[in-house]
């Protein structure tokens, strides 16, 4: 199942640091997801934004204090620590962060994060000394001992005026972080190799012959198994996507690179998905100059590229690892041109994509695919987006790998 904050309880501490403002902004970002965002702010962190602010964007009451007059019987901090599914705390300070590390309760979210059986999620955001001092690194060591998550902070110009470690990292790494704390861990210990987009094949120093493939696919897989635990390496021809946080990414250009980097990694994966469009054929020649226009016609010789996956599928002749997975970009005979390829690159499952519908193939946020096994079993799955299609595909993956 594709994993979503929507629905799920979040509690989220807020800490006192210029960062705050930042913070706020995920608030905002998990109510617009549907979340069910509850926020617990350090007295510290009411000097740098209001209660009200936080409380207009989560569409929920804040929490200050221990000991609010307004709370009746209600003793906040089992109640809130018993009704959650996930723990952030941002921006992580080196006080919040020294609190935790030595197990302290003595303001509300410390003493809500010790008595919660929930994840940790902590994002920290200080100045570089901060950051790195020893009781500092001491203290982020202790909290991964006790199972907490503690995200890297960024590097670059800090809001004291410093360069370097310390930036509370973008909103859109962070939401990975989340997504992925949410997500079952079903690819944990497995080493994924994914190959997505085009390839470019030269003709002079300013043609290329390609296609359509935007890699959209490809880096939509690496996102979801990165989040379901997977150690993912993904080796990419030229896109214009940002690339998914957590994830190696090789970067190349020509099907020979593309093929190279595939034979220097491939040994060390368990599972295998080619979702690149790597180019048949290439210039027979490929011209030092630009070339240039005068002929009506012209007429370019090519030659084969190597086949990866074919190649693939000949070393894994006598093993089980790595469970290899193809795609068949078709426009016809589709299911006919998928099993062949399967039979014929020995492959484990095959995934087809019309690449004819305006809503399915090249450079659009969605897919149709069909699912074909060794086994034969055909899978038609309805139109969904990229990201849905790659949790379905990781679910048949590991299915089969039972």
């Amino acid at each position: 199942m594709t994993a979503t904050v929507a629905g799920k309880k979040i509690l989220f501490g807020l800490c006192g640091s210029i960062a705050a403002y930042k913070s706020a902004g995920w608030v905002r970002e998990l109510s617009k997801a549907e979340a069910r965002v509850s926020v617990v702010m350090t007295q510290a962190a009411t000097r740098f934004v209001s209660s009200l602010t936080l409380a207009a964007l989560s569409g929920q009451r804040v929490y200050t204090d221990m000991f609010e007059a307004d709370a009746g019987e209600e003793m906040s901090h089992i109640s809130l620590a018993a009704d959650c599914d996930l723990i952030v705390v941002s921006p992580g300070t080196a006080q919040t962060i020294a609190r935790l590390a030595h197990g302290l309760a003595d303001d509300l979210l410390s003493t809500v994060i010790l008595a919660s059986n929930a994840k940790v999620l902590i994002f920290p955001a200080m100045n570089s000394k901060m950051y790195c001092h020893p009781a500092t690194q001491a203290n982020c060591a202790k909290l991964k001992e006790y199972g907490y998550q503690v995200i890297e902070p960024g590097e670059g110009l800090l809001a004291c005026g410093d360069q370097g470690v310390g930036k509370l990292i973008d909103w859109e790494v962070a939401h990975e972080a989340i997504l992925s704390a949410l997500s079952q861990q079903d690819l944990d210990n497995k080493s994924v190799l994914i190959t997505a987009g085009p390839t470019w094949e030269a003709l002079d120093p300013v043609r290329h012959l390609s296609n359509r493939s935007s890699g959209r696919m490809g880096f939509a897989l690496a996102r979801t198994a990165k989040r379901r635990g997977a150690s993912v390496t993904l080796i990419s021809g030229p896109t214009s996507l940002e690339p998914p946080p957590a994830v190696e990414v090789l970067k190349v250009e020509s099907a020979t690179e593309m093929y190279d980097a595939v034979m220097a990694h491939y040994k060390r994966a368990d599972i295998i998905v080619k979702s690149a469009a790597v180019s048949d054929y290439r210039p027979d020649n490929h011209l030092k100059q630009k070339m240039k226009k005068g002929k009506a016609k012209l007429n370019l010789k090519m030659v084969a590229n190597q086949d990866i996956l074919h190649e693939l599928g000949k070393r894994k002749k006598q093993k089980k690892k790595p469970f290899l997975v193809g795609f068949a970009a078709e426009s016809k005979k589709h299911l006919a041109e998928g099993k062949r390829k399967l039979k014929d690159k020995n492959l484990d499952l095959i995934v087809i994509n019309d690449i004819a519908g305006q809503q399915t193939g090249f450079g659009v946020d969605t897919n149709q695919l069909t699912l074909v096994d060794r086994a034969n079993n055909v899978d038609k799955l309805p139109l969904l987006s990229k990201e849905e299609c790659s949790d379905v595909i990781w679910d048949r993956v590991l299915s089969l790998m039972l």
